[in-house]
């Protein structure tokens, strides 16, 4: 695909993203299926809370990623920027977008060491689409994703669903799984897996492992569909007929998380596909993730200035840290083992009730 398109195809997914009507998922995350058991005495205070934790031996202030949201479009260098500094200052982890554009094009709209001289202590993850590896230059482009921002590890962002209702996108999927085992064969970092926004099931994710992935974050659907966002950019009546179609395709969140989570209870995971607010973070941490990501949420924030970045995490860090308090936990390990009520309309009364704790 030409530069010039590529640079388009971006601007317009940011476009459309930015407008939620135009991309949000019909599909729910899940979350709204379960419910904490309050703990009316904490025995805590507020301010004791840990929500600290580590991302590839590097400290987290809180168990946040700032997701994957922006790919190179000319206005993508002050938004890394400004989410750059917000990290920083936070002391969460930063994934950028994309590169695709930056590797083939020269321009690196702002993706360069500057990057992490911007964040210099937290964990930053670089960003290549799956389909990539497959081509002959796909590991050297790999390589030099990873050099151009010092990242400590490398997202590998698999999305056949929106290659296949994309005009122009990716058809051809063989090789796909091999094409990640041997990048990760050769890479100096750790490599992460993430879907953008359909989930990963656990036969995917246990296949991803025995290639020997590091990290998989299930992005799961209910936040941004792509199908939905490709809908939109559709040229023509059919396209889009037959992309929102599946705008409500995937695997909602909260199950990815659960499922994922029950076949490798010890793989790190990242939950990120219409993670909203602090409530949201506490429960996917509960059903198994390690990490929470945000993109759609802070794009907003992230095209104003660092500072409403920072705000905005500030506002789903203490609504994570009031969870914990209300739930009774000291810190995230606490927190996972905090009374979760499944609800729904089949279940009697003795069924919801479960023992608070603190």
């Amino acid at each position: 695909m030409a530069s010039d398109d590529l640079v388009k195809r971006k601007n317009d997914h940011l476009d459309i993203v930015l407008d939620a009507r135009r991309a949000d998922a019909p599909t729910a995350t899940g979350f709204a299926d379960y419910r904490f058991a309050h703990c009316a005495l904490p025995q805590l205070h507020l301010d004791d809370i840990d929500l600290s934790t580590r991302l590839f031996h590097k400290p987290l202030s809180a168990p946040f990623l700032i997701s994957s949201m922006t790919g190179g479009a000319a206005r993508a260098k002050t938004i890394n920027r400004h989410l750059a500094e917000a990290a920083q200052h936070l002391g969460i982890a930063l994934a950028i977008g994309s590169q695709r554009i930056a590797l083939q094009s020269g321009n690196d709209h702002g993706l360069t060491r500057e990057l992490r001289q911007v964040a210099p202590d937290i964990p930053l993850l670089g960003n290549i689409g799956a389909g990539q590896l497959r081509e002959r230059e796909g590991l050297d482009w790999a390589r030099r994703a990873v050099e151009m921002i010092e990242a400590d590890a490398l997202i590998v962002h698999i999305n056949p669903l929106q290659e296949a209702v994309q005009g122009g996108g990716d058809r051809d999927w063989r090789g796909v799984r091999q094409a990640i085992g041997a990048l990760v064969k050769v890479l100096e970092v750790p490599v992460v897996v993430k879907e953008v926004g359909a989930g990963i099931s656990p036969a995917i994710a246990r296949a991803l492992m025995e290639e020997g992935v590091s990290v998989i974050d299930v992005a799961g659907a209910g936040g941004t569909s792509w199908a939905a966002v490709e809908a939109e950019r559709a040229t023509s009546e059919t396209q889009r007929k037959i992309a929102m179609a599946f705008a409500g395709w995937g695997i909602p969140t909260a199950q990815a998380i659960q499922t994922v989570r029950q076949a490798l209870p010890d793989t790190p995971l990242i939950a990120s596909g219409g993670i909203r607010d602090g409530v949201d973070a506490a429960k996917a941490i509960r059903l198994g993730a390690d990490l929470v990501g945000q993109a759609a949420a802070v794009l907003h924030s992230a095209t104003a200035s660092s500072q409403a970045v920072i705000e905005h995490f500030e506002t789903v860090i203490q609504q994570l840290r009031i969870a914990c308090f209300c739930t009774g936990s000291l810190d995230l390990a606490a927190l996972r083992q905090a009374p979760l009520i499944e609800t729904g309309f089949n279940k009697t009364p003795g069924e919801l009730m479960e023992e608070p704790h603190g």
